[in-house]
């Protein structure tokens, strides 16, 4: 999720140019990276820099090392089962990622949600390149026009790091009905679990996408940790206002990349920032 970045303070530019990354990645090949790896690979920076993490997580080293894909990869990634089951770039991911950059094994179940979306960025460019085609709607017409978007412009948004006390857990007082709560940042993992979760509540009827996830998130109510307390709350004391600051206040301080582009077109006079899609084509570009 991406949240609005001021165009007065451009996000930390998060991969390198795609000569730049094959120049480093050789560079890593020939030097120390080659008395492990008999392979290039490259060392990304990670949106939450690692402030989120346990100090005995390896990922507080605010870095991943992440290999370049091989035919290994695309046969995960043309896997029907894997695609079936929604994993695909799970799969691919942990197959990619090599270490911490500095040669400790990553526990996968552990990356927060902004830092695998900036591993699906630098893992595209190291694939398939930093080009990536996309159509863009003209607001109010049912005119398009197609753009190539340079993948290596996508930079980590801005991190205010006084909000983080070296572990993933929160404090936020709910402005109109006084509770504290704490809550956490959710993996990547646990928003697989929601996702799931949320699919069988289609099945049924239902949609419970705002409870849901709160219920993952939420950890304390005024110091009250019961599971049963907590989501009884949420379900039945906060209030619509309350929930929405809550939930506004999470997504602007979560740690992510901007996934919103800038796109100038003459011809169409349109000049703006979009949202990234990413469509079938990310990993499995037509050529």
């Amino acid at each position: 999720m991406a949240k609005n970045v001021n165009e007065d303070y451009p996000a930390k530019k998060m991969v390198a140019s795609a000569e730049e990354l094959k120049a480093r990645a050789l560079a890593n090949y020939e030097g120390e990276t080659a008395k492990t790896h008999d392979f290039p690979t490259e060392v990304i920076d990670l949106p939450s820099r690692g402030l989120l993490y346990a100090e005995d997580s390896t990922l507080r080293s605010g870095q991943v090392e992440l290999k370049y894909m091989t035919a290994k990869e695309e046969d995960i990634l043309t896997t029907q089962s894997y695609i079936k089951q929604g994993v695909v770039l799970d799969k691919l991911f942990q197959s990619l990622i090599i270490s911490n950059g500095k040669g400790e094994r990553v526990k996968y179940s552990e990356l927060l949600l902004g830092d695998k979306n900036a591993i699906m960025i630098a893992a595209r460019v190291l694939g398939y390149g930093p080009e990536y085609d996309i159509n863009v709607n003209i607001p109010g017409t049912e005119e398009s026009f197609s753009h190539t978007v340079d993948l290596t412009e996508i930079g980590n948004e801005l991190l205010d790091e006084s909000l983080y006390n070296n572990s993933n857990e929160f404090e936020y007082t709910l402005p109109i009905g006084g509770q504290v709560l704490k809550f956490k940042l959710l993996t990547g993992n646990e928003e697989v679990m929601i996702a799931a979760q949320l699919e069988k509540q289609s099945l049924r009827g239902h949609s419970k996408g705002v409870t849901t996830r709160l219920q993952h998130q939420i950890t304390s109510i005024d110091g009250n940790v019961d599971k049963a307390h907590i989501d009884s709350f949420i379900n039945n004391q906060l209030i619509a206002r309350d929930s929405l600051k809550l939930r506004n206040y999470i997504l602007n301080m979560s740690p992510d990349i901007d996934l919103t582009v800038h796109v100038k077109n003459d011809e169409f006079n349109f000049n703006g920032r979009v949202m990234l899609p990413i469509g079938l084509d990310f990993f499995w570009p037509r050529a």
